[in-house]
C-alpha cells in the first residue's frame, strides 16, 4: 500500500471511530460519546499541577484546548497505524482494538450514565476495524478513491446527526417555560456609585456571557427543569426529594452574590457577582431534621462532580438557585439549579446542575477535588487586584488606579494602594452593597513622568489585612498583595 493511502486510511478509521460512537451516545447518553468520556477521564485523572497550569495558561479556554489536543493526538495515531499497515492490516487492527478498549473503559467508570452506554464505544471499536480493513483492501485506484469519499461522508454525516440528536432536548425551551421567577424577598437595588467603570473596574453585575466558568464538565449537561429532581438524605430525619416545581413554589429569595473560584491567582479574573434567586438551603435541612454529629452537606452534580461543603456556613448562607440576574439560570452555569454558599470558594460550594445533596461528615465523604490535593475547607480570603491601569500600560495625564476588592462573607472595610513602594494612601470605596459582595475602588496619583509600580491590599470588616507573601491557589487559594509597572507620560 502506498503511503498517502495508508495515512489516509489510518486517519479515516479514526474518523469512522468517533463518528460511530459519537451516534449511537446520542440515544444513550451524551456522556457515552467515547471522544468525551476519554477527556473526563483525562480531566479526573491529570495531576492537580497540570489542571493549575492549564487554568492558568488557558483560562475558560481549557477544555476546549484539550479537546483539540485530543483530536490531534488521534489523528496522529491514525496516520501513524496507517503507515505501519502498508505490508499488513495487523499493525493498524491492534491499534483500533486498543482504542476500542480505552473507549469502553472510559465509559464504564462514568458515573453520569447507563448501562446501555457501553453501546457508544463498542460501536466506536467496531466501525474503526471495520473501515480500517475494509479500506485496507487492494482496490483499482477509481475504486479507492471512491471508497474514502464515501466512508469520509458516512462518517461526517454519523458525527453531524450524532451532534444533532444529542443535543434534541430542549433545554432553552424548558428555561422559556420557567417564566418569570418572582422572590418573596428581593435583594436591594445596586445603589448608583457601586462600582468605577469609567476608570476601569467590571460593573458591579456580571452578565451571564461574561460570569466565569470554571468546571469540570466537558459538555453541558443538557436537563429540562419539567425531568429534573434534588434528593436531600444521608444524616436526616426525614429524606425528601423535589421536583423543580416543588423549589419554585416554596418562598424564593434574591442575594446578590459574589462567588469566586481557587484557582485564582492574585490578580486573576475568577470573580464574578450576579443576583441569584432561589430557596435557603438551611430551611429546606432544618424541614428535613439534621441529625447530630453531620458536619458536611455533601452535593452531586448531574455529571457526577462531587463538593463537600462544611455544614455550618450552609445553614447559614447556603442557597439552592433557580435563577440569575432576572431570568433562569443559564445552561452553562447550572440549569435547572446550582448551589451557592457565599463565603466559600466555588470548588467547596457552588455545584452547579446540583441534584443530589447528601447530609453527612467530612470524615466519610470527599468531594472530587480534595483527594487531588486541595483542602476540605476553603473560605474567600481578603484579597484586592488593580484592574486599571493594565501592566505596563502608558498614562498621560492624571493616574487614576482603580480596582476590585473582595472578602466573603466579611465584606471589605478598607483598601490601601501605594506607588513606588512608598506610604499607604487609602482608595474611595464604591457603595456597600453587601458583605458577600465585592467592592469597588479608586484613587488618584501624583505621579511624575516615568516608570512606576502600584500595588494594592485590602482589609476587611474584621480588621484582618491580607497577605503580602505571594501563595499559590494550591491548596486553599492565593495570596499576596497585586503590583503592577506601567508608565507615566
Amino acid at each position: 500500500m502506498k503511503p498517502l493511502k495508508a495515512a489516509f486510511t489510518g486517519l479515516l478509521a479514526i474518523i469512522a471511530a468517533l463518528a460511530a460512537g459519537h451516534l449511537v451516545a446520542a440515544f444513550v447518553g451524551p456522556s457515552a460519546s467515547p471522544y468525551l468520556a476519554v477527556g473526563n477521564a483525562a480531566i479526573d485523572l491529570t495531576p492537580s499541577w497540570l489542571k493549575d497550569f492549564a487554568v492558568t495558561t488557558f483560562g475558560t479556554y481549557d477544555k476546549l484546548v484539550l479537546l483539540t489536543g485530543m483530536a490531534l493526538v488521534l489523528a496522529g495515531l491514525g496516520v501513524a497505524a496507517g503507515l505501519a499497515s502498508r505490508r499488513s492490516a495487523t499493525p493498524g487492527s491492534v491499534v483500533a482494538v486498543v482504542l476500542g478498549i480505552v473507549g469502553v473503559a472510559a465509559v464504564l467508570t462514568r458515573p453520569d450514565v447507563g448501562q446501555l452506554a457501553v453501546l457508544a464505544p463498542l460501536a466506536s471499536l467496531a466501525a474503526g476495524l471495520y473501515v480500517f480493513r475494509f479500506l485496507h483492501k487492494e482496490a483499482e485506484p477509481s475504486e479507492t478513491r471512491r471508497d474514502f469519499l464515501v466512508t469520509a461522508g458516512l462518517a461526517v454525516a454519523a458525527g453531524v446527526a450524532g451532534q444533532l440528536f444529542g443535543s434534541r432536548t430542549d433545554v432553552e425551551g424548558s428555561r422559556r417555560a420557567v417564566g418569570d421567577l418572582t422572590p418573596r424577598t428581593k435583594a436591594p437595588e445596586i445603589p448608583i456609585g457601586a462600582d468605577f467603570v469609567k476608570d476601569g473596574t467590571p460593573s458591579f453585575i456580571t452578565s451571564g456571557k461574561d460570569f466565569y466558568r470554571i468546571d469540570t464538565a466537558l459538555s453541558v449537561p443538557r436537563i429540562r427543569a419539567e425531568e429534573w429532581a434534588l434528593r436531600v438524605h444521608g444524616m436526616v430525619e426525614r429524606p425528601m426529594v423535589l421536583t423543580f416545581e416543588e423549589i419554585r413554589q416554596r418562598d424564593l429569595v434574591e442575594e446578590t452574590v459574589t462567588l469566586t473560584c481557587v484557582s485564582n491567582e492574585v490578580g486573576g479574573p475568577y470573580i464574578s457577582t450576579g443576583k441569584f434567586v432561589g430557596v435557603k438551603i438551611g430551611d429546606m435541612l432544618r424541614e428535613a431534621g439534621v441529625k447530630a454529629g453531620a458536619d458536611q452537606l455533601f452535593s452531586t452534580s448531574d455529571d457526577g462532580f462531587t463538593a463537600g461543603s462544611p455544614l455550618d456556613y450552609v445553614l447559614e448562607r447556603g442557597m439552592i438557585a433557580i435563577g440569575m440576574n432576572g431570568e433562569p439560570l443559564p445552561a452553562e452555569h447550572g440549569f435547572p439549579a446550582r448551589l451557592v454558599v457565599p463565603g466559600l470558594y466555588g470548588y467547596v460550594s457552588a455545584t452547579k446542575w446540583v441534584t443530589d445533596l447528601n447530609v453527612t461528615t467530612f470524615a466519610k465523604e470527599q468531594g472530587y477535588w480534595i483527594p487531588r490535593g486541595w483542602a476540605a475547607r476553603a473560605p474567600i480570603k481578603t484579597m484586592s487586584r488593580i484592574d486599571r491601569p493594565k501592566g505596563f500600560a502608558r498614562v498621560q495625564g492624571k493616574t487614576v488606579v482603580a480596582g476590585t476588592a473582595w472578602a466573603q462573607p466579611k465584606g471589605v472595610a478598607k483598601v490601601e494602594v501605594r506607588a513606588d513602594g512608598g506610604a499607604w494612601q487609602e482608595a474611595e470605596l464604591g457603595a456597600d452593597v453587601s458583605d458577600s459582595t465585592w467592592r469597588m475602588w479608586r484613587i488618584e496619583l501624583d505621579l511624575k513622568p516615568g516608570n512606576h509600580s502600584v500595588e494594592c491590599r485590602a482589609t476587611d470588616k474584621s480588621g484582618y489585612t491580607q497577605d503580602q507573601a505571594r501563595l499559590d491557589p494550591v491548596p486553599d487559594g492565593a495570596t499576596g498583595w497585586h503590583s503592577i509597572s506601567f508608565s507615566v507620560e
